[in-house]
């Protein structure tokens, strides 16, 4: 689909771990979107059981919970790859060359620092609900049909983990394209004007979208 941002490939080493990992997040993002499918169908059969047999589905709010990590971090890492995410770009994108990749790599190793604080804190914070010798290795349940949280609290530190991953690879093709001043840097988001949006946003509803 097209986008805001345009990913270039080649046979470098960086740009096939780039390929990699995009199928993994790709799977993630499409594992978010069932879950976002599946509690749809859950509401549907919540609100028809309380209507019709004046019986709701027990512990619907209790699955809402455990989903909501799902849907929130495991797309994360794909939108970031894409450079689909909400951002500011006035300034980024009238950047070109090495001012622009030099922006990029500063804020991609800032964020690349504070998800790994996030990964760290989270795994400390599903290690408080995991316990092998608890029921359902559980210190901690849902308050509603008692399911253990640590499926779900294990979802964050996973989804940031592979973010990190991203952005490690982006840092490397930022500073790549920083040191060699090439204007085709692969593996990394580059910001598209206008024109070639619209032409990639044409493609793609006429049926011509390469990707």
């Amino acid at each position: 689909m097209a986008g805001a941002a345009q990913i270039l490939t080649d046979n470098s080493l960086l740009s096939r771990l780039d390929r990699r990992l995009y199928r993994l997040e790709r799977f993630l993002a499409l594992l978010s979107g069932l879950a976002v499918f599946a509690l749809m169908i859950l509401a549907v059969i919540s609100v028809g059981g309380r209507n019709f047999f004046n019986a709701p589905l027990p512990g619907y709010v209790d699955w809402i919970e455990q989903a909501m990590p799902l849907i929130a971090f495991m797309g994360v890492a794909y939108v970031k790859r894409d450079g689909a995410h909400i951002r500011m770009d006035i300034v980024v994108g009238s950047l070109r060359g090495r001012p622009y990749y030099l922006v990029e790599l500063i804020t991609t190793l800032g964020i690349l620092l504070l998800m790994a604080l996030l990964v760290w804190g989270t795994w400390a914070h599903f290690a408080r609900s995991f316990d092998f010798g608890a029921p359902m290795w559980s210190r901690d349940s849902s308050m509603d049909i008692a399911l253990p949280l640590w499926p779900a609290k294990l979802l964050a530190p996973v989804a940031f983990f592979v973010l990190c991953l991203r952005l490690v690879l982006q840092v490397w093709g930022f500073g790549r394209a920083l040191v060699t001043g090439t204007d085709r840097p692969v593996a990394v988001p580059l910001v598209v004007d206008a024109a070639t949006l619209a032409a990639e946003e044409a493609g793609h509803v006429s049926g011509r979208d390469d990707e």
